[in-house]
């Protein structure tokens, strides 16, 4: 009995401390402060950009008037970038929200100006179609159990010829908006701060991203949102009704991009039908991506989207200064995009 104790005297005095094994090399503690930082990467891109447009084209590039100009041109992509992030964080995609944003226009023109209707009920006639389009979406994804992918790229059909159908493809002039329904030029007004020149619509994207950034990061609604994109099943084990969080993403993202309708209309000045077939959806998605939001879902910061969406304009600017070949912005844009990807898959590792 007596060695016994002496026994457990020795191992009280012992080291109890638990064997850790850490990788303290430099190449890991970027790594870890990259997944801790997810819009870190894509504002190091843009403040590159910058810097070597900035040095080739000279002070012009950095003008006020640039500067402010590259914002206008990305107002109505960031609007809608914001909308897809949402639906990219549940690790699902929006491939329809160009062509809602599109038919969101078209019917706000065509209640105000055909049908003479006050521009406010056009206005919410337009937010009520976009935020319906999405819930179709929502509806099909998280109800009837269809791939994402599949359903918003047969979404993007119906509403596409749907959109040309009600409206018969024809445009509503700037002149007749102007006449009949100035308020939907809204968000085409613009104020001078020093030199710089911002449009309502500008402000509304920074404080849109703003407002999605606080409710991701400090409401339960943005951490079920990270958790269903991170890991669904665990999701629902804790409680979550993942079915619900899915409804509320696609149909807040088509009531965005209804949102970027009305930018839109500011903008452009006229509302055209036509415009669906460009490659908004693509932009959008492109922007999320580049501003490292994961497209497997649960990682990315709404704030590189904003930040993204930057880094097309400013890349697409400088090389139009530039008097570079259009194509090189094409080609830039792919090796950004998988870059981007590229860099996510690396940074996950630490989370695995």
């Amino acid at each position: 009995m007596a060695s016994i104790q002496e026994f457990e005297k020795v191992l009280d005095k012992s080291d109890q401390s638990i064997a850790a094994f850490e990788d303290r090399s430099l190449l890991r503690k970027v790594q870890h402060f990259l997944h801790s930082t997810p819009a870190a990467v894509p504002f190091i891109v843009l403040v590159s950009a910058i810097i070597i447009f900035g040095v080739t084209i000279g002070g012009k590039f950095f003008s006020s008037y640039t500067l402010t100009l590259i914002l206008q041109q990305i107002a109505i992509v960031g609007i809608l970038a914001a909308g897809q992030t949402i639906v990219i964080l549940t690790a699902g995609i929006d491939l329809s929200i160009g062509v809602v944003m599109v038919i969101s226009a078209v019917i706000m023109g065509n209640f105000a100006v055909t049908y003479g209707l006050p521009s406010p009920v056009a206005i919410l006639a337009g937010l009520v179609a976009g935020g319906l389009c999405g819930l179709l979406n929502g509806f099909l994804v998280a109800k009837v159990k269809l791939p994402p992918f599949i359903v918003t790229l047969g979404t993007w059909y119906i509403v596409m010829s749907t959109n040309f159908i009600y409206s018969a493809n024809e445009t509503i002039r700037e002149t007749d908006v102007a006449a009949n329904a100035p308020f939907l030029h809204f968000f085409g007004n613009s104020f001078k701060i020093g030199s710089a020149v911002f449009t309502i619509g500008v402000v509304t994207m920074v404080i849109l991203v703003l407002i999605l950034w606080y409710a991701l990061n400090h409401t339960a609604w943005g951490r079920h949102l990270y958790a269903v994109g991170d890991d669904p099943e665990a999701a629902k084990l804790s409680g979550i009704r993942t079915d619900r969080v899915l409804l509320g993403a696609y149909s807040l993202a088509g009531v965005i991009a209804a949102i970027a309708a009305w930018v839109s209309i500011g903008r452009n000045g006229s509302i055209s039908p036509s415009a669906a077939v460009t490659d908004y959806n693509l932009q959008a998605v492109t922007a999320a991506v580049i501003g490292g939001i994961s497209l497997f879902g649960g990682r990315g910061s709404i704030l590189g989207t904003l930040i993204g969406a930057m880094i097309v304009g400013v890349v697409s600017m400088g090389l139009n200064m530039l008097g570079a070949d259009p194509q090189w912005k094409v080609f830039l844009t792919g090796v950004l995009i998988i870059s981007a990807v590229a860099v996510d898959q690396w940074i996950r590792k630490v989370a695995s």
